[in-house]
């Protein structure tokens, strides 16, 4: 990382190992590791020739992260990358004959070492259109994320998802519908259809095979070519409010759009709207990346034809279906009991299931972090402790709740020795859910909601706040105790759901427990300033949940965070949604305030001497802890 010296003082890869009173000795090993990782940095002419893996992934990192160069050195999360980025690279990776898995993208300390550890795929390229795996079609096995809809007490039929994209110069009805089959054909979800309707998703749902669903009736011709560029969002807003309303998974409808057509001379705007059951935030890059592929076949006169999809949707749920009982994630309820035991307070602990009163008015407020701050948060924050962005947003978040949750009127605060809660925050935490939890999968081209939403326990004890918003120490103590908090979530938290709802035995139990008052998501990073063909159009939210009035809230409060990438350079956009019965909206707003506080805080933490440092999950030492890891740090220098 920019600004830290190369090696740091007296770790030498030939020098013997040094203890420090009090803390177990270090073998040998482990600083070899953390040395070859640093003598991997030397300057690219002091390296071997580079291998073609290395050139692939080389450049996926610098399409995927919008970097100018990468160095064989540096790492995708050294890089500012997240875990739904990687699933980009491992898409186009083996599109390009390179065969890694997400773990490894997030996981390996270089690009040359993730290049020693690629595989090739001897079939890239030539495979293009659906494939025939197991259990593309027929009944389809209730996801828990499924189950999970079926449970909010309210309507949920325009529960949707969208994109807009500018097409190409000419790009008319008959293109669209084109495109649009060849996504249906391609990716099963798409064409799910649920004929009892919504209020029994799981016993009703299937997939019928392609060609089934034609796009001729999905498709709806706008014509725009007489509409000003600064009245066009307006415009399709609106078309996508009525799009929205046609949505009928009972129908086999779960997908609409609306082309607003600007004749043969300008870039028009391309709307898809899809049932929540059927798409997510990684869907949508897949589609996005499947909308240029199928329109550059079309303008060379072929037939549209996605690349292939390696893992059906069905046959993922399937496999969930199996893993709900097996004897690894039984033995996880015990944890998951265990995070849901918490001491009632504002915001800390858990509501009882349907507390919300459906009726009440749904609140909104949003927030956006500018360039200066989110481009070190989001890059350089998690590289202090070999972390992962969300680690960075959830420490800031348990902070600005422990402060908003001990302030008094008048400005005074409560010592934490009043809060009933101690240090403890309750959250729960949506993830992609594309996890290697069955070997040899591959997720990465597979549109689906693979969402998981998993209790988080944080408890940052007696930290002390006043020095954590000044950016002192005491926030990287808490950033170093969040993360490891979070490594210590199984399998990053997809068991939950499956207990909760797809276990008869552990459901019951775990549903008692209720709900966390608060509900985070951070949806990755998303390229805004191009202005090419099929690039996110302005003035449209990217991948954001959206439904009509009287859509059930699941939490009190929900936090929808997503950083988008324009010409000035990164910021960092939050959404905070709360029900009208749960808090008044100035303490609501007051905590938002309080949670980018925080944020900038990290932001100039980054700076500071000293900030990086190992935690014991960086290290193979079971018995070592954090207190043994800052100690050997003070006497050698930064171990990162």
């Amino acid at each position: 990382m920019a600004g830290r010296p190369a090696r740091p003082r007296g770790l030498d890869p030939g020098a013997r190992t040094r203890r420090t009173p009090g803390l177990p000795g270090l073998r040998r090993a482990e600083l070899d590791r953390h040395a070859a990782r640093l003598a991997d940095r030397r300057p690219l002419r002091e390296r071997p020739p580079v291998t073609d893996h290395e050139t692939v992934l080389r450049t996926l990192f610098e399409e995927v992260l919008g970097l100018p160069e990468v160095h064989p050195a540096q790492s995708f999360t050294g890089l500012g990358g997240d875990s739904i980025q990687a699933i980009q690279v491992v898409s186009r990776a083996r599109l390009a004959g390179v065969v890694v898995t997400t773990r490894e993208v997030l996981r390996s300390e270089s690009v040359s070492a993730l290049a020693a550890a690629a595989r090739t795929d001897d079939r890239a390229g030539g495979q293009r259109g659906p494939v025939e795996p197991p259990r593309r079609f027929g009944p389809l096995a209730p996801t828990p994320i499924m189950e999970w809809l079926g449970e909010l007490d309210g309507p949920v039929d325009s529960y949707n998802q969208s994109l807009v994209v500018r097409t190409p110069a000419g790009f008319d009805a008959a293109a669209a519908e084109g495109v649009v089959q060849a996504l249906l054909d391609t990716h099963d979800v798409l064409r799910l259809r649920l004929p009892e309707g919504l209020a029994t998703p799981v016993a009703a749902a299937e997939i019928p095979e392609p060609g089934t669903v034609a796009a001729a009736g999905l498709v709806r011709r706008v014509d725009a070519r007489t509409v000003a560029d600064e009245d066009l969002p307006a415009l399709t807003r609106r078309h996508m409010r009525t799009a929205r309303r046609l949505l009928s998974p009972r129908d086999g409808a779960v997908l609409r759009a609306v082309l607003l057509d600007r004749g043969a001379e300008r870039q028009g705007r391309l709307a898809l709207v899809v049932h929540h059951l059927a798409v997510d935030g990684v869907s949508w890059r897949i589609l996005q990346d499947d909308l240029r592929t199928c329109w550059a076949a079309l303008a060379a006169g072929a037939d549209p034809a996605p690349d292939a999809v390696h893992t059906p949707f069905a046959h993922w749920a399937d496999l969930l279906r199996a893993e709900a009982t097996s004897g690894r994630r039984m033995a996880e309820a015990a944890h998951w009991e265990d995070v849901l035991r918490t001491a009632p307070a504002p915001l800390a602990g858990v509501r009882e299931p349907g507390g919300l009163d459906p009726e009440a008015e749904r609140n909104t407020h949003v927030l956006t972090l500018p360039p200066e701050f989110t481009g070190p948060l989001l890059t350089a924050a998690p590289g202090l402790v070999n972390g992962t962005v969300n680690d960075v947003l959830l420490t800031a978040l348990a902070l600005a709740v422990l402060s908003w949750r001990r302030a008094l009127p008048g400005g005074a605060r409560e010592d934490a020795a009043h809060d009933p809660a101690g240090g403890r925050v309750l959250v729960d935490v949506e993830g992609h859910g594309r996890e290697d939890v069955v070997d040899g999968l591959d997720l990465s081209r597979t549109v689906g909601w693979f969402t998981t939403v998993y209790p988080v326990g944080l408890d940052l004890g007696r930290t002390d706040l006043a020095d954590a918003r000044a950016a002192g120490p005491a926030l990287g103590a808490a950033l170093r105790l969040v993360k490891e908090q979070l490594r210590a979530v199984p399998d990053k938290g997809i068991g939950f759901g499956l207990l909760r709802h797809l276990n008869t035995r552990t459901g019951p139990g775990l549903a008692r427990r209720g709900i966390p008052e608060i509900g985070f998501n951070y949806l990755g990073r998303f390229p805004m300033g191009d202005d090419g063909d099929w690039s996110a159009a302005p003035g449209h939210a990217f991948a954001l949940d959206d439904a009509d009035e009287g859509f059930p809230m699941a939490h009190a409060v929900e936090v929808n965070a997503a950083a988008h990438e324009g010409p000035d350079g990164l910021t960092l956009s939050a959404t905070w949604t709360w029900a009208g019965n749960a808090y008044p909206g100035d303490r609501v707003r007051a905590l938002a305030e309080e949670w980018f506080a925080m944020l900038r805080a990290l932001a100039r933490h980054t700076t500071r001497p000293g900030a990086a440092g190992l935690t014991p999950s960086d290290v193979s030492l079971a018995d070592i802890s954090q207190a043994d890891l800052d100690a050997f740090e003070s006497e050698l220098g930064e171990l990162l």
